[in-house]
């Protein structure tokens, strides 16, 4: 009995003992999960201030702007990753420290590892546009074992066990008071950098607006005056001196070509001008060109083809793609002073992933490449920069008019490719042109037509115009007349149906496509139904509407752009009356 209850305190102490590592263990598992959990919570706070900061850059497509965003995390040194996606999970911008690389695809779960992760949505206007995205590097579990092993050794001993936690819980309260703090001085910067961001951006926007819109009234101005001053004079020589007002109403009729093509330039740069593209063989394309350029750019200018053999096609609007090339031509003379060396080279060109995240709006893969250099004076990084902007020009006064590039990057951005200047000042620039490799099977290009008298009339075809537009529809009008056609006219979509339903002998439906009361589109598909086999032409000045699709026209469609010449819509006719 004696023995037993000597081994009694030894059993107990043992209990105790057991007792006691077994709560130092709970403690250290407590305390690994509240410091994984305050992680957690300082990384998700991060994220959150993240979002906010960068909801208008992100909703502005600024992918700089975001960058300088993110650039204040690299003072963390526990941040592994941080970054900016966009509404379908596509990487914006990123930074990524040593060993870590951020995904191009928002993750759907966490990184296998030792990290805490935090994502917060992007919200403008009550929709997500994008999800803020950070990875920050826990301690490693040795280093906190190593910490939590003093509590586990004090949790033995049962004096000093509350000590060590009310210490480790006031450790902890002032921390979190310390990060509270951190965040919200964080907060108010970033509130205040993106007031100032908001403000410059709106200075900037007004910038340039102010250049465009001044920019087209300047030269606007200048065309409508030779188009009023032309008519004026032509009016009053009509009677007296019939041959100098045909000179006038041709020096009118100049003027407003020059209106057209600047509209169309416009529509390039905004990415809204109407393509029809088709498989193009560049080295074909340049080669047939060389003629053409030698006359365009004189005598003084040595110009060198190389095309590289087996060249992937590419798929675009030829005539396009032809005045972007002649309007990089004309640049590279003018910069020349009419007098040196142009290397026009064709190569196939694959754009990698790595290369597709410096440059937004690019997509990785195999493009068909055009590149249009001279041995030229070149351009500094600030005009290089602004070279892309619309009536920016650092020619003379009335050599350019600041278009031409604008007009060839849109273009190239509205057919899916890229354009890359490169330059350097007394060496020359070099102007690369990306456009996607053409995968599909080839097709065969009408042979040109030699010009002939204009397709007229026949006897019986009987067109219908539906046109808003009181002036346009009397233009169009007067054009069919005077090609031979019989023409009635519509106002609108119930007026124009009127005519389907009353007349079997309209042989084609000609229609403008934005109209009030039903698009041309709709008429087309209510026409039909009534006359399966009518076919429809259709018209418009804004490519943006329900015949023209991400700039390209539907390919089940015909169509003729506004502003038309007689000769464009006498052609245009005769091809759908006839196919």
């Amino acid at each position: 009995m004696k023995e037993r209850w000597q081994r009694l305190p030894r059993a107990a102490g043992s209990v105790l003992a057991g007792i006691l590592l077994l709560f130092g263990l709970l403690v250290v598992t407590q305390a690994d999960s509240d410091y994984r959990f305050q992680q957690q919570q300082r990384v998700q706070v991060r994220a959150g201030i993240l979002a906010a900061s960068v909801t208008a850059a992100v909703d502005f497509g600024d992918t700089e702007a975001v960058r300088e965003a993110l650039a204040p995390f690299r003072v963390d040194p526990a941040t592994r990753g941080v970054g900016v996606y966009t509404s379908d999970r596509q990487l914006m911008a990123g930074i990524a420290m040593e060993n870590y690389a951020m995904p191009r695809v928002l993750p759907r779960s966490p990184p296998s590892g030792n990290y805490s992760v935090g994502a917060a949505d992007i919200v403008s206007g009550g929709r997500k546009i994008g999800t803020a995205y950070l990875v920050s590097q826990l301690e490693p579990l040795s280093r906190r074992l190593s910490r939590y092993a003093l509590i586990a050794i004090l949790a033995v001993m049962a004096a000093l066990v509350v000590l060590i936690l009310g210490l480790s819980q006031a450790a902890l309260r002032r921390a979190n008071r310390e990060l509270q703090d951190t965040n919200e001085e964080l907060i108010q910067q970033m509130a205040q950098r993106e007031k100032a961001e908001n403000e410059l951006r709106q200075v900037q926007k007004m910038e340039s607006i102010g250049q465009l819109t001044g920019g087209i009234a300047h030269d606007f101005n200048n065309m409508l005056a030779i188009v009023i001053g032309s008519l004026d004079i032509a009016e009053r020589r009509f009677s007296t001196s019939p041959e100098r007002a045909r000179t006038a109403i041709a020096h009118a009729l100049e003027g407003a070509n020059r209106a057209a093509a600047l509209t169309k330039r416009l529509l390039a740069f905004a990415r809204r001008s109407p393509l029809q593209p088709q498989p193009i063989d560049p080295n074909q394309m340049v080669a047939n060109m060389s003629e053409l350029l030698r006359r365009t750019l004189g005598e003084g200018i040595v110009i060198e083809t190389v095309l590289a053999g087996g060249l992937w096609r590419t798929h675009a609007d030829p005539g396009q793609l032809e005045n972007a090339i002649l309007n990089l031509c004309v640049n590279a003379r003018d910069a020349m002073d009419g007098k040196g060396r142009l290397t026009i080279e064709t190569l196939n060109c694959h754009l990698d992933d790595d290369y597709a995240a410096r440059h937004s709006g690019v997509a990785s893969g195999q493009y068909s490449t055009i590149v249009i250099s001279d041995n030229g004076p070149g351009m500094p990084q600030d005009v290089i920069e602004r070279a892309f902007e619309p009536f920016f020009t650092t020619k003379s006064v009335g050599k350019g008019t600041g278009l031409g590039l604008a007009q060839v990057y849109g273009f190239v951005r509205q057919s899916g490719g890229h354009v890359k200047i490169y330059s350097e000042v007394g060496q020359g620039t070099a102007v690369k042109i990306y456009l996607p490799r053409y995968f599909g099977a080839a097709e065969v290009a009408a042979a040109s037509q030699a010009a002939v008298d204009l397709p007229r009339g026949r006897p019986g075809e009987l067109i219908l115009v539906v046109e808003d537009e009181d002036q346009v529809r009397r233009m169009s009008v007067d054009a069919l007349q005077e090609l031979g056609y019989e023409v009635i006219e519509a106002g609108g979509g119930e007026e124009a149906l009127g005519h389907v339903r009353a007349r079997d002998d309209i042989r084609l439906l000609f229609t403008d496509v934005v109209m009030p009361d039903i698009n041309g589109r709709q008429l087309a598909d209510k026409a039909r139904a009534l006359r399966p086999e009518l076919p429809v032409l259709y018209t418009t000045g804004y490519t943006r509407n329900a015949v023209v699709h991400n700039g390209v026209v539907d390919s089940d469609v015909f169509f003729i752009p506004k502003p038309f010449t007689i000769e464009q819509l006498a052609r245009k006719l005769r091809a759908v009356l006839d196919a």
